[in-house]
């Protein structure tokens, strides 16, 4: 009887615990037992590799990410489209070059990314070929693709400008 008791206690604890460690790396607001509110307010991204999210884009839905790629362009790939709306006058999306090829380059249309157009005008000067890092969520799988809000965006390096 005391070792069903037991099990019973432990299972208790262990899925207070996983409710409490999923609260805190949501950004959801928890409320403990007796009625006080938690917020947390800064999401946790997971790096992840973009080429995952895009043979995947189900299992990254509403899920908070990071990715460090090579930039492409910027582009108005998805913009204005009605299942995932991003209006092409707050928005631009820019493309990342694919992880797995490397003798040239091409784009990972796949995965479309957005970015507030007010924040991409500080990147105009960007280059093919340029590392990024940014981190968002991503909001939605139309057309079986993965579409994701940029809320950080930053330059890791840039490569020299080649003459012409």
């Amino acid at each position: 009887m005391y070792l069903k008791k037991f099990k019973t206690l432990i299972l208790i604890l262990a899925l207070a615990a996983g409710i409490n460690v999923f609260a805190s790396t949501s950004g959801y607001t928890l409320i403990s037992a007796n009625g006080t509110q938690t917020q947390n307010a800064a999401p946790v991204y997971a790096t992840v590799n973009p080429l995952d999210i895009v043979a995947r884009p189900n299992f990254y839905l509403n899920k908070n990410v990071k990715i460090k790629a090579k930039f492409d362009k910027f582009a108005t790939l998805g913009l204005d489209y009605k299942p995932a709306m991003r209006s092409s006058q707050d928005y631009i999306s820019f493309l990342i070059q694919r992880p797995d090829v490397t003798d040239h380059n091409i784009p990972l249309s796949e995965l479309k990314i957005f970015l507030k157009r007010a924040e991409a005008e500080k990147y105009i000067d960007l280059n093919s070929g340029d590392i990024v890092e940014f981190s968002g969520k991503v909001f939605s799988n139309a057309l079986g693709d993965a579409w994701m809000d940029v809320d950080k965006f930053s330059v890791i390096s840039t490569k020299p400008k080649e003459d012409k």
